[in-house]
């Protein structure tokens, strides 16, 4: 990072206003016959229909087009726990992609809370006043334990899109890319670098969608999960594989599929190079992969490769996912974001990259082409249609599973 990049981060956060959202008003409020609407004696009476039935809220308040984006700051991007305040420039920037890619409103809550126990009941207390939560850049396992009580608990969506969107978005540009290298994912050997949030849920979502467990090794620190392994957590317990491999070297020998979520520069280029032929590579270590893609490209003219970076071809990024997901997820007031909706995701954005780029997004990135193939398997985050196509599967998902409470708004096409 230059420190002239550095300085116009700053510069941008700062000026001329510090952070990056607001509040804006949505009605008028110049006379005092608008004021006594606003507020009282008028703001009596939508109290007191909440008060005949909750769902009103809907109908008189912002509930139904807010999102809570929430945090305890224990694992902020890839800088680690740096504690709740230091995270809020993340989830005030995750609460500016909501509203310029879905038009919802976001405010950024940061919670310091000494233990897991404590953030939740936190947020169940404060859930009512949303629509839907957001989770973001809580490490594991507790983040697991975390979602699961909230989901419980709580009557709206509740996503931690460090799991999920990273998933859905994973998945949708894996299924493209085995396609174009004519392989398929009930047959694929897949070895996974790193064992946490995002690559715990990009596995679960791949076996979900057909990959067989034991084709499939998840490697941390120590190398690969199996059984006579001790001190395995229940979450690293799902993906113990006895098939023979214990190192990352061995798992890679053959193997069709490699995703990292770990760190970088953790893939050599000879492990590469022993893949099988016409090979996977989601390098997805920001900002540095766990292999660059200058060395990737020079070790294997046959492989496609994907990074979390938008310098590269195929960027792994998840404004491609939960924007449009709480929009579905929100105009049908679903009650809660199932598997069948990040799946009805997942086909929606890998569909989306098999149809004709709009010139938009061409001239927006200043390229004459981008068609389905190895250096395009995800559509570009600039591309328009990503909301209608993306929210309207997962609207029709709720729908469709009983987990919607409003049938298609006027918008979807039925």
């Amino acid at each position: 990072m230059t420190t002239d990049f550095k300085k116009a981060a700053l510069d941008y956060h700062e000026f001329p206003t510090p952070g990056k959202i607001s509040i804006a008003l949505t009605k008028p409020a110049d006379t005092a016959a608008q004021l006594a609407l606003a507020y009282s004696p008028g703001v009596a009476e939508p109290v007191r229909e909440i008060a005949k039935n909750p769902e009103n809220a809907y109908r008189f308040t912002g509930k139904g087009n807010l999102v809570a984006v929430i945090t305890n700051g224990t694992a902020i991007l890839g800088l680690g726990n740096l504690g709740p305040l230091a995270s809020k420039p993340v989830m005030e920037g995750k609460a500016l992609l909501f509203k310029r890619f879905a038009g919802i409103d976001s405010i950024d809550i940061e919670v310091n809370a000494e233990s897991s126990q404590a953030f939740i009941e936190t947020v169940v207390r404060i859930a009512d006043t949303f629509g839907g939560i957001n989770l973001e850049d809580i490490k594991a396992p507790e983040c697991f334990e975390i979602e699961a009580a909230l989901i419980e608990q709580c009557s709206i969506p509740v996503f931690h899109d460090d799991q999920h969107g990273t998933a859905i978005v994973t998945a949708a540009g894996m299924l493209n890319a085995l396609e174009i290298q004519g392989k398929t994912l009930g047959n694929a050997r897949i070895v996974c670098l790193g064992a946490g949030a995002a690559a715990t849920a990009c596995m679960r979502l791949l076996l979900s969608l057909g990959a067989q467990k034991s084709n499939l090794y998840m490697v941390d620190r120590v190398g690969v999960i199996h059984s006579a392994r001790e001190g395995l957590n229940q979450y690293k317990a799902q993906f113990v594989n006895d098939g023979g491999p214990r190192t990352l070297m061995e798992a890679m020998t053959g193997a069709d599929v490699f995703v990292g979520l770990s760190g970088a520069n953790l893939l050599p280029a000879e492990a590469l190079a022993a893949m099988a032929p016409d090979p996977i590579v989601f390098a997805c270590s920001n900002p540095d992969p766990e292999i660059s893609y200058e060395l990737a490209m020079a070790t294997r003219d046959d492989l496609i490769m994907a990074t979390g970076r938008s310098d590269y071809p195929n960027q792994v990024n998840n404004v491609l996912g939960f924007p449009f997901i709480f929009r579905g997820t929100l105009d049908v007031r679903a009650t809660r974001i199932n598997e069948a909706m990040k799946i009805a995701a997942v086909e929606a954005l890998r569909q989306l990259a098999k149809e004709p780029t709009p010139v938009e997004v061409l001239q927006a990135f200043n390229v004459d082409k981008l068609e389905f193939g190895r250096d395009y398997i995800l559509p570009k985050a600039l591309d328009a249609r990503l909301l209608g196509a993306i929210a309207g599967a997962v609207a029709k998902a709720a729908i469709d599973t009983g987990v919607a409470k409003l049938h298609y708004p006027a918008h979807y096409p039925l």
